[in-house]
Protein backbone atom coordinates (compact mmCIF):
# COMPACT_ATOMS: atom_id res chain seq x y z
CA UNK A 1 0.00 0.00 0.00
CA UNK A 2 2.95 2.31 0.57
CA UNK A 3 3.76 2.11 -3.14
CA UNK A 4 0.22 3.22 -4.00
CA UNK A 5 0.42 6.10 -1.50
CA UNK A 6 3.78 7.17 -2.92
CA UNK A 7 2.44 6.94 -6.47
CA UNK A 8 -0.65 9.02 -5.67
CA UNK A 9 1.36 11.65 -3.83
CA UNK A 10 3.82 11.87 -6.72
CA UNK A 11 1.02 11.97 -9.28
CA UNK A 12 -0.79 14.81 -7.46
CA UNK A 13 2.45 16.78 -7.17
CA UNK A 14 3.33 16.10 -10.79
CA UNK A 15 -0.07 17.29 -12.02
CA UNK A 16 0.03 20.25 -9.60
CA UNK A 17 -3.21 19.07 -8.09
CA UNK A 18 -3.96 19.82 -4.46
CA UNK A 19 -3.73 16.91 -2.07
CA UNK A 20 -6.62 18.18 0.00
CA UNK A 21 -9.02 15.40 -0.99
CA UNK A 22 -12.67 16.29 -1.21
CA UNK A 23 -12.22 19.90 -2.38
CA UNK A 24 -9.95 18.63 -5.17
CA UNK A 25 -12.60 16.08 -6.15
CA UNK A 26 -15.23 18.82 -6.22
CA UNK A 27 -13.17 21.16 -8.39
CA UNK A 28 -12.02 18.47 -10.80
CA UNK A 29 -15.54 17.03 -11.08
CA UNK A 30 -16.94 20.48 -11.78
CA UNK A 31 -14.34 21.26 -14.44
CA UNK A 32 -14.69 17.88 -16.14
CA UNK A 33 -18.44 18.47 -16.63
CA UNK A 34 -17.75 21.48 -18.81
CA UNK A 35 -16.15 21.20 -22.23
CA UNK A 36 -12.71 20.66 -20.71
CA UNK A 37 -11.37 17.30 -21.90
CA UNK A 38 -10.70 15.57 -18.61
CA UNK A 39 -12.24 12.84 -16.50
CA UNK A 40 -12.85 12.96 -12.80
CA UNK A 41 -13.31 9.23 -12.22
CA UNK A 42 -9.58 8.51 -11.71
CA UNK A 43 -9.37 11.18 -9.01
CA UNK A 44 -12.47 9.86 -7.23
CA UNK A 45 -11.14 6.32 -7.43
CA UNK A 46 -7.67 7.30 -6.19
CA UNK A 47 -9.14 9.15 -3.23
CA UNK A 48 -11.50 6.30 -2.31
CA UNK A 49 -8.65 3.80 -2.69
CA UNK A 50 -6.49 5.88 -0.34
CA UNK A 51 -9.27 6.68 2.15
CA UNK A 52 -11.89 3.89 1.87
CA UNK A 53 -14.01 5.30 4.68
CA UNK A 54 -14.75 8.34 2.53
CA UNK A 55 -16.47 6.39 -0.29
CA UNK A 56 -19.90 8.03 0.05
CA UNK A 57 -18.50 11.48 0.76
CA UNK A 58 -16.34 11.29 -2.38
CA UNK A 59 -19.27 10.04 -4.49
CA UNK A 60 -21.53 12.83 -3.24
CA UNK A 61 -18.93 15.58 -3.68
CA UNK A 62 -18.10 14.32 -7.19
CA UNK A 63 -21.80 14.12 -8.09
CA UNK A 64 -22.51 17.63 -6.83
CA UNK A 65 -19.45 19.11 -8.56
CA UNK A 66 -20.14 17.32 -11.83
CA UNK A 67 -23.84 18.22 -11.75
CA UNK A 68 -23.06 21.89 -11.12
CA UNK A 69 -20.58 21.83 -14.00
CA UNK A 70 -23.25 20.21 -16.18
CA UNK A 71 -25.69 22.94 -15.26
CA UNK A 72 -23.11 25.56 -16.29
CA UNK A 73 -22.93 23.80 -19.65
CA UNK A 74 -26.77 23.70 -19.78
CA UNK A 75 -26.78 27.46 -19.08
CA UNK A 76 -24.19 28.08 -21.83
CA UNK A 77 -26.44 26.25 -24.29
CA UNK A 78 -29.40 28.37 -23.22
CA UNK A 79 -27.42 31.62 -23.55
CA UNK A 80 -26.14 30.54 -26.96
CA UNK A 81 -29.71 29.92 -28.13
CA UNK A 82 -30.84 33.41 -27.11
CA UNK A 83 -27.72 35.04 -28.55
CA UNK A 84 -28.19 33.27 -31.88
CA UNK A 85 -31.90 34.16 -32.02
CA UNK A 86 -31.02 37.84 -31.58
CA UNK A 87 -28.56 37.63 -34.47
CA UNK A 88 -30.53 35.34 -36.79
CA UNK A 89 -34.30 35.35 -36.46
CA UNK A 90 -35.04 32.33 -38.68
CA UNK A 91 -34.19 28.98 -36.98
CA UNK A 92 -32.05 26.55 -38.95
CA UNK A 93 -33.50 23.08 -39.77
CA UNK A 94 -30.90 21.36 -37.54
CA UNK A 95 -31.84 23.62 -34.63
CA UNK A 96 -35.52 22.82 -35.08
CA UNK A 97 -34.73 19.08 -35.15
CA UNK A 98 -32.62 19.29 -31.97
CA UNK A 99 -35.32 21.25 -30.16
CA UNK A 100 -38.00 18.80 -31.32
CA UNK A 101 -35.97 15.77 -30.20
CA UNK A 102 -35.17 17.21 -26.79
CA UNK A 103 -38.75 18.33 -26.25
CA UNK A 104 -39.97 14.84 -27.18
CA UNK A 105 -37.73 13.04 -24.67
CA UNK A 106 -37.53 15.95 -22.24
CA UNK A 107 -35.24 16.30 -19.26
CA UNK A 108 -34.96 12.49 -18.94
CA UNK A 109 -32.43 12.77 -21.75
CA UNK A 110 -30.02 14.12 -19.14
CA UNK A 111 -29.84 10.68 -17.53
CA UNK A 112 -27.30 10.17 -20.34
CA UNK A 113 -25.25 13.24 -19.38
CA UNK A 114 -22.63 11.00 -17.80
CA UNK A 115 -21.64 9.39 -21.12
CA UNK A 116 -18.07 10.15 -22.21
CA UNK A 117 -17.83 12.36 -25.27
CA UNK A 118 -21.53 13.13 -25.61
CA UNK A 119 -22.57 13.95 -22.05
CA UNK A 120 -21.41 17.57 -22.13
CA UNK A 121 -23.05 18.30 -25.49
CA UNK A 122 -26.28 16.71 -24.20
CA UNK A 123 -26.26 19.23 -21.33
CA UNK A 124 -25.64 22.13 -23.71
CA UNK A 125 -28.33 20.95 -26.12
CA UNK A 126 -30.84 20.61 -23.29
CA UNK A 127 -30.20 24.27 -22.47
CA UNK A 128 -30.43 25.13 -26.17
CA UNK A 129 -33.81 23.35 -26.35
CA UNK A 130 -34.93 25.48 -23.38
CA UNK A 131 -35.72 22.47 -21.19
CA UNK A 132 -36.64 23.53 -17.65
CA UNK A 133 -33.69 23.71 -15.28
CA UNK A 134 -35.12 21.91 -12.22
CA UNK A 135 -35.97 18.60 -13.95
CA UNK A 136 -32.70 18.86 -15.91
CA UNK A 137 -30.79 19.27 -12.65
CA UNK A 138 -32.52 16.27 -11.08
CA UNK A 139 -32.05 13.88 -14.02
CA UNK A 140 -28.50 15.04 -14.55
CA UNK A 141 -27.66 14.42 -10.88
CA UNK A 142 -29.21 10.93 -10.99
CA UNK A 143 -27.19 9.97 -14.08
CA UNK A 144 -23.94 11.34 -12.71
CA UNK A 145 -24.49 9.73 -9.27
CA UNK A 146 -25.03 6.33 -10.92
CA UNK A 147 -21.89 6.82 -13.00
CA UNK A 148 -19.68 7.59 -10.02
CA UNK A 149 -20.96 4.63 -8.03
CA UNK A 150 -20.61 2.25 -10.99
CA UNK A 151 -17.16 3.41 -12.07
CA UNK A 152 -15.72 3.56 -8.56
CA UNK A 153 -17.05 0.14 -7.55
CA UNK A 154 -15.80 -1.39 -10.81
CA UNK A 155 -12.35 0.14 -10.35
CA UNK A 156 -12.25 -1.07 -6.73
CA UNK A 157 -12.84 -4.67 -7.88
CA UNK A 158 -9.57 -4.66 -9.83
CA UNK A 159 -6.87 -6.45 -7.79
CA UNK A 160 -4.24 -4.34 -6.01
CA UNK A 161 -1.46 -6.08 -7.96
CA UNK A 162 -2.74 -4.48 -11.16
CA UNK A 163 -2.66 -1.01 -9.58
CA UNK A 164 0.83 -1.71 -8.21
CA UNK A 165 2.04 -2.53 -11.73
CA UNK A 166 0.44 0.66 -13.04
CA UNK A 167 2.00 2.75 -10.27
CA UNK A 168 5.41 1.15 -10.81
CA UNK A 169 5.16 1.92 -14.53
CA UNK A 170 4.28 5.59 -13.95
CA UNK A 171 6.93 5.98 -11.27
CA UNK A 172 9.45 4.62 -13.78
CA UNK A 173 8.18 7.00 -16.48
CA UNK A 174 8.49 10.08 -14.28
CA UNK A 175 11.87 8.98 -12.94
CA UNK A 176 11.10 7.86 -9.39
Amino acid sequence: MASMDTFLSTLFDWLSMPTVGLPAIGVISFLSATFLPMGSEPVVFAYVKSVPGMFWAAIIVATVGNTLGGMVTWWMGRVAKFAKEKLIHKPHKKQALISKMFKKFGPKTLLLSWLPGIGDPICALAGWALLPWKPCLIYMAIGKFCRYITMTVLLLTIPNEFWKQISDFFLKVIGY
